[in-house]
């Protein structure tokens, strides 16, 4: 077996250049594969060890008042293994600065446990400064993400509308909660507009006229409890205090973008390694197909010599897997730059306990099994019919091709095609499986640059639907209590104000049958320009004056659609339970919604016509003196500043998916090189007897360039289009492998993602022309012409 090591040897080293390329491919597959996994399950091992630590509850539940003795009925109900009342209530905070006042959620802090370390369900830790104390100052610890935001530090003192009352609110620390890893109202996480203040529970307490009563709970599950058992037992026994609905930890808005994050990261890390090994696959089997061809003569002297058909074979797969294990080492090095980027993104967003990059030994075993299958079964592919042959056979030459007519003479008989041209065209259709391979694999790399750039195409679309036709106005105002019919007119007195359109939110929930969800229910003023309903494909839709709009998403999870009927479950005021048509169902890309007509809402409520907020327009050269009437008025008790959740969302899109963007494009040139080097140097393999015999017969190094180059020019050419809707389709699929139940991403590609998944292929192209054009350029012709393969 010395021989065929040395052999083996020999012919890596002879192929250099072609097993760096492919064992690039390899290790950009190898290291995407165990650097995002790795990063997806250090992230999951985090949030573990953070909820566990930190004793996230199983449920949570809202409501208006409840006595506090009411919690020993809750912890009677089968499966709760511990309750645990509070108090949390939303209020305007003025942080001293002419811009808007942003959103506090106040919440009780019990002084006595939490500085003992005492582990309460959602414990809050501290992260800087020390714990509030109880006295005449209104102390208060703030969620970390929202004092980041906003530069603030302890010692910090703000101003906020509690109760109707204003009052002087002392930031004394920073801390986290596994409640609020994402806070944020209106169901999406908001750090800059939204932040929690923890307070004392007592002094909160005496503020929201609440002493001996409760507004929320969480509760823990014994292990093996039936989650809708408990959910159901607990809302029958809550509605009548105004419960909002029990929401299980899944549920839960924190958590759920916590999920969805790393559901998505997943995805990512599953889909896209698999391309690079597949394509990895089919080059390797483009060169050891060409290398088993070359030395036919060689393989009949090793039978001759009693070498039997598995010790050849092996050499050459042995080949194959040393060039993958080349890939697999330099792509597990790879794995870590890329994980501990990764997880350098997702630092400073999910801010759990402890945070670090970890790899696991199974992991890197499928890894490196799965880059072995994929040479393995390339190599097998490409010398089972040579490894086959008698010794006898094999010293023979392979039949020549059987050049015929091309589909271009056949299409049009008359034509004349010139020489050179003829020869590209003879030479793709002669070689079908290989060309087919080569565009492949390029209409591939061109889909993985369009999958990595097309993210930031999607978010300027949801950027554009979200705050320009679903937000025409620049403020919304939550009114706390309702406020009455005439609170428009009222805002349109306002510095600054061009329009004003209130309107009513109402939570509900919505059943079919036996499904059913939790959801907010808007009802709108009839040609309200400011609160338009957009459908993200049909644009603004007009709501009926009877029955009830859902969104798509919605609709989905319930299993409605237009002319079905639903029953709508009013949670809070006289909490009338309504049959309501579908009379539309609307695409949207964000939130499970529903929506009304006002009057309509008024009528099935029989509250009266109480209004929940309002939707203005605002001259921004009027704002500074709009925003000090705003923090002077006691009723408003929520601000939505479109300006600075635009900011927020641009700033926390655009860095980490441009990010992620760059690194894709990088591995898609990569890959695209990879792809069209060795596609140009097994033509120049296989033809390089008649290119040298060309030069001798008079041809110029360039002519003789052109033949060759030709056919990988027309390869690329036809890859182009077939790169565009693979990489269409690519993008759709990741689209609906990371959409979930609160979120559609939409496949939004522009004109210039195309162009430029184009140019960076077809310059990857030129790039491998070069490189074996200097080949060309610096052939020894009596060499070449030495040996007929």
């Amino acid at each position: 077996m010395r021989a065929l090591n040395l052999k083996l040897w020999r012919d890596l080293w002879n192929l250099r250049s072609q097993v760096l390329t492919i064992a690039l491919v390899v290790a950009i597959g190898v290291g995407g594969f165990v650097g995002l996994f790795s990063v997806h399950a250090s992230l999951l091992q985090a949030r573990d060890d953070f909820y566990r630590s930190h004793r996230l509850a199983d449920v949570s539940v809202s409501l208006k008042r409840a006595p506090t003795a009411l919690a020993a009925r809750v912890a009677a109900i089968d499966g709760v293994a511990e309750v645990q009342t509070g108090l949390a209530f939303d209020a305007q905070i003025d942080l001293g600065d002419p811009g808007a006042p942003v959103t506090g959620r106040f919440v009780a802090l019990d002084l006595v446990r939490a500085p003992l370390g005492t582990q309460a369900l959602n414990a809050t830790r501290l992260r800087e400064g020390r714990w509030p104390e109880a006295g005449p100052a209104l102390e208060a610890v703030v969620s970390e993400s929202f004092a980041r935001a906003r530069g603030l530090r302890p010692g910090a003192r703000v101003h906020a509308v509690l109760n109707g009352r204003l009052l002087a609110v002392q930031v004394v620390g920073l801390a986290i909660s596994p409640e609020y890893v994402f806070a944020g109202s209106g169901g999406a996480p908001d750090e800059r507009s939204f932040g929690i203040w923890w307070v004392d529970a007592r002094r909160l307490a005496e503020l929201l006229d609440l002493r001996g009563a409760f507004n929320q709970a969480v509760l823990r599950l014994e292990p093996g409890a039936s989650e809708p058992a408990v959910v159901a037992a607990l809302d029958r026994l809550l509605e009548p205090y105004g419960s909002l609905g029990a929401v299980l930890r899944r549920d839960q808005l924190s958590a759920r973008v916590v999920d969805d994050e790393l559901d998505q990261l997943r995805v990512m890390g599953t889909v896209l390694p698999a391309i690079f090994l597949a394509v990895a696959m089919f080059i390797l089997n483009g060169v050891l197909a060409r290398q088993v061809a070359t030395q036919r003569a060689q393989i009949a002297s090793l039978k001759a010599l009693g070498y039997g058909d598995g010790a050849i074979a092996a050499h050459y797969v042995g080949m194959a897997l040393l060039v993958a294990g080349l890939g697999v080492v330099a792509g597990l090095a790879l794995s870590g730059l890329i994980g501990r980027a990764m997880l350098g993104l997702y630092e400073p967003v999910f801010r759990f306990d402890a945070l670090a990059y970890r790899t696991s030994a199974p992991l890197v075993g499928v890894a490196v099994a799965v880059a072995a299958a994929a040479a393995a079964l390339g190599a097998w592919t490409a010398i089972r019919a040579v490894v086959r042959l008698r010794p006898a056979q094999a010293m023979q030459p392979p039949a020549p091709p059987a050049y015929r007519r091309t589909l271009a003479e056949r299409l049009a008989p008359g034509a004349r095609v010139r020489a050179r041209a003829l020869m590209v065209l003879r030479d793709v259709e002669n070689r079908p499986w290989r060309s087919a391979f080569t565009v492949a694999g390029v209409a591939m790399a061109m889909a993985l640059q369009i999958a990595g750039a097309f993210w930031l195409d999607a978010i300027a679309h949801i950027e554009d639907v979200q705050f320009r036709q679903v937000q025409p106005g620049n403020v919304v105002l939550h009114f706390q209590p309702h406020a009455a019919p005439a609170v428009a007119a009222e805002l349109r007195r306002l510095p600054g104000v061009l329009m004003a359109e209130a309107y009513r939110s109402e939570p509900v929930r919505v059943l079919r049958g036996a499904r059913s969800r939790e959801v907010a229910l808007t009802g709108l003023p009839p040609h309200a320009p400011l609160l338009p309903v957009v459908d993200a494909r049909r644009g603004p839709v007009a709501l009926p004056d009877e029955g009830i709009v859902l969104s798509q998403l919605l609709a989905r999870d319930i299993g409605a659609q237009a002319g079905d009927r639903v029953t709508v479950a009013f949670r809070v005021g006289n909490r009338e339970q309504v049959e309501l048509p579908v009379v539309a169902v609307v695409h949207t890309l964000m939130g499970q919604q529903a929506w009304m007509s006002l009057p309509a809402l008024h009528r099935a409520t029989r509250d009266g016509a109480g209004l929940s907020d309002a939707a203005l327009l605002v001259d921004d050269s009027a704002l500074p003196a709009f925003w000090a009437a705003i923090k002077a008025t006691p009723g408003v008790a929520a601000v939505f500043d479109k300006r600075s959740v635009q900011r927020a969302f641009d700033e926390r899109t655009s860095y980490n998916m441009g990010a992620f963007s760059a690194i894709l494009t990088l591995f898609a040139v990569a890959m695209a090189v990879g792809i069209t080097y060795n596609a140009a140097r097994i033509a120049l393999s296989e033809r390089a007897w008649d290119l040298a015999s060309l030069r001798v017969l008079g041809m110029t190094r360039g002519e003789v360039s052109v033949l060759l180059l030709g056919q990988l020019a027309f390869e690329l050419l036809l890859a182009l289009p077939l790169g565009l809707l693979a990489g269409r389709g690519l993008a759709a699929l990741l689209m609906r492998l990371m959409s979930s139940d609160n979120i559609e991403f939409p496949v939004v590609i522009a004109p210039a993602t195309y162009a430029w998944a184009a140019i960076i292929v077809l310059a990857a192209g030129a790039a491998s022309a070069l490189l074996v054009r200097r080949r060309v350029d610096r052939f020894d012709l009596v060499a070449v012409l030495k040996v007929r393969e």
